[in-house]
């Protein structure tokens, strides 16, 4: 059961065109497709960077390669992952911002952080674990203006995840097959860090 004013405010995020119709400089190059997936019992909360193609065309979040390997770190299984009362998934910017001349997807819209993520968050207050996906949602939830790298901030995890004030953050690198390398410099992340995050999922799903 959805709370009535968290699907009520989900619902204005799904009509959302501010991408397209008062731009912060040049406006969405397509049609503005919101992808939110809220919840009023999930206590995960996967605070990713943007949609990607995929996802705008089907309305599913990482229906693609890199949800396979997304749900391969939670330990989960596509159905697990897909599971109303499981996880919330909302991306710093709801709609796939496009590609870039090399063909790499441009980073999350400025519009919208600021204007739903704060009263999205309120509306869930369950939630007790933050996955922190790239340095967009980094930046934002740990409350920092940039100046660290993604590798620097996952590297410090264990701090970050120790805090003692607010739902528990475990930040995490982008799981697209761009960042295999990424993986391979840094096994630490498979061998220290992801059976950490697979024991704070099992403990919180059905």
């Amino acid at each position: 059961m959805i709370d009535p004013a968290l699907a009520e405010l989900a619902a204005a995020i799904r009509n959302c065109r501010i991408c397209r119709d008062a731009p912060l400089g040049a406006p969405l190059p397509h049609e503005p497709r919101p992808i939110l997936w809220e919840s009023s019992s999930a206590r995960v909360m996967i605070a990713s960077q943007a949609p990607g193609n995929r996802a705008h065309q089907s309305g599913i979040p990482f229906d693609d390669p890199s949800g396979v390997r997304l749900r391969e770190w939670l330990g989960v299984t596509r159905e697990e992952f897909y599971h109303p009362h499981n996880f919330i998934i909302a991306p710093m910017g709801m709609c796939f911002p496009g590609y870039d001349a090399a063909g790499s997807d441009i980073p999350p819209r400025r519009e919208c952080a600021p204007t739903w993520r704060k009263s999205l968050l309120s509306l869930m207050p369950q939630v007790d674990l933050v996955l922190l996906i790239g340095q967009y949602a980094q930046n934002w939830h740990l409350g920092r203006r940039g100046g660290m790298s993604l590798t620097a901030t996952v590297e410090g995890w264990r701090s970050i995840y120790g805090r003692n004030e607010g739902a528990r953050m475990i930040p995490l690198p982008h799981p697209s097959w761009r960042n295999t390398g990424w993986l391979k410099k840094h096994p630490w992340f498979e061998k220290e860090l992801l059976p950490v995050l697979q024991r704070e999922i099992r403990a919180r799903i059905f």
